[in-house]
């Protein structure tokens, strides 16, 4: 074997590792409680449509300026269109809209397929210009580590299961949107059981 055979194979063991997959079997019931109660769920956790439709006239009046994203976000934020935390579930929900129900698939990063790491770092770079690591491991000592009854717009959550990991992004009421194995991608319940009992940690990126 050559030492480029080697190489990607280093690859696909570390994003086995270190990346998303867990057990499926114990999450069907959030598979079937999210399809019986979908509108429901994201009707909840979103924001009013008037102050996303602001938000998007503003960003791309400044964009037109040579603004950075990250300085749009800020400027936006200190005005009184909406808050910060709205701010915050505008740019996410706009992100999952165009991802949502796109199929899991382990080391994935496209529309064909994409693992949950991958999703929490393209929904940082596109929509708040940060860079975040490719894996779920690592993304889990970036910023900073908070309690669950600590939790805000933005902040990752964090599950395991032996040696495996899983994230998703915290979008109040209780849930969080993320690329989940058995439904692709969606939003879930913390207080699922299968997650409640998984759960691991949380981290604040976004202050």
């Amino acid at each position: 074997m050559n030492i480029k055979n080697l190489l990607i194979m280093s690859v696909y063991i570390s994003l086995f590792l270190t990346g998303c997959s867990y057990k499926t079997s114990e999450e069907s019931v959030d598979m079937s409680t999210y399809y019986k109660n979908k509108n429901s769920i994201h009707s909840n956790a979103s924001f009013q449509e008037s102050d996303y439709q602001k938000y998007k006239n503003y960003k791309q009046q400044q964009l037109s300026k040579n603004h950075s994203k990250s300085s749009i976000f800020d400027e936006f934020t200190n005005t009184n269109y909406v808050t910060k935390k709205t701010a915050l579930n505008n740019e996410l929900f706009d992100f999952y809209s165009k991802w949502e129900g796109v199929r899991y698939k382990l080391g994935g990063e496209s529309k064909k397929g994409i693992d949950c790491s991958a999703f929490i770092q393209k929904a940082f770079k596109e929509k708040f210009d940060l860079e975040m690591p490719r894996t779920t491991l690592m993304q889990a000592n970036v910023g900073k580590e908070i309690k669950k009854n600590e939790l805000e717009i933005g902040d990752l959550v964090f599950f395991k299961t032996g040696k495996t990991k899983h994230v998703g992004i915290y979008i109040d009421n209780g849930k969080f949107m993320h690329a989940s194995t058995k439904i692709g991608v969606t939003i879930s319940d913390l207080d699922n059981d299968y997650f409640n009992k998984n759960y691991w940690k949380a981290q604040r990126i976004i202050d």
